[in-house]
């Protein structure tokens, strides 16, 4: 991606890079103030890879199209922590407003199912998408394209005895 980026979009990657900043909103879900966040976020739970440990992390919601099904993505790609660790374990629980920690499954979704959802996002909200494209580029160190696109998306399925 050769091309220059404008000042907005490397500050808000940056911003983005920063673990402090990003953690921040974590408090708001441990103390039941998640919806002080808005409905376009949750705070997905899921377990270190190595260490075993309850990790958290804030991400914003593509879909929630029914009770059940959130989709989310990962904006730094494969390589972002949460998602090395829901390929290796899948179980987690999601965290929602203010309600109380759903368990879930997470489950990556395949390039064509991908492609179709980043496209209902789109269409759906061509503004924030048109400011957040570039931020994502630059995070994930590729174009977004229509197909073939290199955003990972996860489908996050709460158990059925939690809707």
């Amino acid at each position: 991606m050769p091309r220059t980026q404008p000042w907005y979009v490397t500050s808000a990657a940056g911003l983005l890079r920063s673990r402090r900043l990003v953690r921040m909103p974590i408090w708001l879900y441990r103390f039941r103030l998640g919806a002080l966040a808005g409905p376009r976020m949750l705070m997905l739970e899921h377990t270190g890879r190595r260490s075993g440990a309850a990790r958290y992390v804030v991400l914003e919601v593509l879909d929630h199209a029914t009770p059940e099904r959130y989709l989310v993505a990962s904006g730094f790609g494969e390589k972002a922590q949460w998602f090395r660790n829901i390929r290796a374990n899948p179980r987690v629980r999601v965290w929602a407003g203010s309600h109380a920690p759903a368990p879930a499954t997470a489950r990556v979704l395949d390039q064509a199912e991908a492609d179709r959802s980043l496209a209902e996002y789109i269409g759906a909200h061509p503004r924030a998408w048109a400011r957040f494209k570039a931020v994502l580029e630059d995070t994930l160190g590729a174009e977004i394209t229509e197909t073939d696109n290199p955003l990972p998306l996860v489908e996050l399925r709460l158990d059925q005895n939690c809707t």
